[in-house]
């Protein structure tokens, strides 16, 4: 299992297209994605003081996207990186976060 966080409206946008995406797919090329242990430390650096938040728990093996587990310098961590969209039946569980 990884691990994404995003607000309620972009899930229910997601689950209405079939499949979810990021600015970071076209910018970057991937979706930024987390092992469990790294949703505190994302949610400190990228999301303090917003709300609507929910974890999409994503099945790796159900994704048709590629994923890498990627180095990530500025946090000197290895992330998990999707190239491309995240279907939503991968997506297993949604967690909203408080």
């Amino acid at each position: 299992m990884i691990y994404h966080v995003t607000t309620a409206a972009e899930w229910n946008a997601a689950k209405a297209n079939g499949y979810y995406e990021t600015p970071s797919l076209k910018d970057e090329g991937f979706i930024h994605c987390s092992q469990e242990n790294q949703v505190a430390g994302v949610l400190e650096r990228y999301f303090a003081g917003k709300t609507d938040l929910v974890k999409l728990v994503i099945d790796t093996d159900k994704l048709t996207s590629r994923f890498v587990f990627e180095w990530s310098p500025s946090t000197e961590d290895t992330f998990p990186h999707v190239y491309g969209t995240i279907n939503v039946d991968a997506v297993v569980d949604v967690v909203a976060i408080n």
